[in-house]
């Protein structure tokens, strides 16, 4: 959830989809395996989607982050800031890292920790990693430290993958280019995720809409691993439902 929060919403903003009312809530925090989670999310109605030109994810500037843990020590939140910052320091100054520690009725109905990170850059791309403690009984146990330092270099090589939206975001990026205006869109990825190739077949049986691709190497960009270029015509999906005043 901290990771739609930080990532996704700013990404709807982009494609014209802001307001007041667009918010994720968290009121309880469940982890598996009995859950227990409660969230609100709230979207404004919009008539017909922006298209978007975002080719230049430039360079980190900041990052933040959530370290959460329910039905366990409130300590475990503060180990795994600890361990996380011992690798991201190395790199940038500017981190700052909440710690969450949800308690009583709000918390749900099992013990876990977790952490997510995002790093902002000055073009307002956002990249996120997001790692949670195995479920009780399954799996061997995580420590805070180990789960904190991994949780970094899980956003390290999301960096390195570069691009202006995140691996866990493609799809959603994807999919609002597709149902955009009849205007052209282009978005610049870093290497796509197997979702992401299988959901781009789904856009081609769904909406016949074929993207062009453009392979970027590391040389041409200076930095990470090999981007793609997407560009696709938007269908110019509009939504009826939406009453014209």
């Amino acid at each position: 959830v901290d990771v739609l929060k930080a990532t996704a919403l700013p990404l709807l903003k982009k494609f014209g989809i802001y307001g007041e009312s667009l918010e994720i809530k968290i009121n309880r925090r469940g982890m598996p395996p009995k859950g227990g989670g409660e969230i609100l999310f709230a979207c404004p109605v919009r008539k017909v989607l922006q298209p978007i030109q975002f080719t230049d994810p430039g360079k980190i500037k900041r990052i933040r982050g959530t370290a959460y843990s329910v039905r366990v020590s409130p300590q475990m939140a503060n180990r795994m800031v600890e361990s996380a910052r011992s690798i991201l320091n190395k790199f940038l100054p500017d981190i700052y890292i909440y710690t969450d520690h949800m308690k009583g009725i709000s918390s749900g109905k099992s013990p876990g920790f977790g952490m997510c990170l995002t790093a902002e850059t000055i073009n307002g791309t956002i990249l996120s990693a997001e790692l949670a403690s195995n479920p009780q009984g399954q799996g061997a146990a995580v420590v805070p430290e180990e789960l904190g330092q991994n949780c970094a270099k899980l956003l390290l090589e999301e960096v390195y993958r570069g691009g202006c939206v995140d691996s866990t975001n493609q799809s959603l990026a994807l999919l609002l280019m597709t149902l955009g205006q009849r205007d052209v869109s282009k978005v610049l990825l870093g290497p796509l995720s197997p979702y992401t190739i299988e959901f781009l077949r789904h856009l081609r049986s769904f909406f016949q809409i074929m993207f062009k691709i453009e392979t970027k190497t590391p040389e041409e960009e200076h930095m990470g691993g090999e981007k793609v270029l997407m560009t696709c015509v938007g269908i110019g999906f509009s939504n009826l439902s939406k009453t014209i005043r």
